[in-house]
């Protein structure tokens, strides 16, 4: 079950439309989960500074169970995902920021549980 998180000052007009359900495809794509377990969330127009300057940039916080775990997973998920964000976004890879969190099945509520005990 992925979540990810896409911060941008880019203001929402410049923000392609649909990009949420573009996102979670090629989430579902690059970390090998089912696209109906995706969870996406667009955040435009913020406040935000990457390498010191507020020069337009994002932040991509990619967080799921079993597939962000080590360097090697991620190094390759990191150049599809900045493959996918420099295509979609009007950045360079240098204003882009790409954060891996591994989650356990405990650390996930749905159905009035954790994900441990569905």
């Amino acid at each position: 079950m992925p979540f990810v998180e896409l911060d941008t000052n880019l203001p929402a007009d410049r923000v392609p439309a649909g990009l949420e359900k573009r996102l979670c495809a090629a989430t579902a794509s690059i970390l090998g989960k089912p696209e109906e377990r995706v969870n996406v969330t667009v955040r435009p127009g913020l406040a935000m500074a990457v390498n010191g300057s507020s020069e337009p940039c994002a932040q991509l916080f990619v967080s799921s169970i079993g597939v962000v775990g080590t360097a090697e997973e991620n190094r390759g998920h990191s150049a599809q995902f900045f493959e996918f964000l420099t295509k979609e976004l009007p950045l360079g890879q240098d204003r882009i920021i790409i954060r891996f969190s591994p989650l356990e099945l405990w650390q996930i509520g749905k159905k009035g549980t954790v994900m441990t005990f569905l």
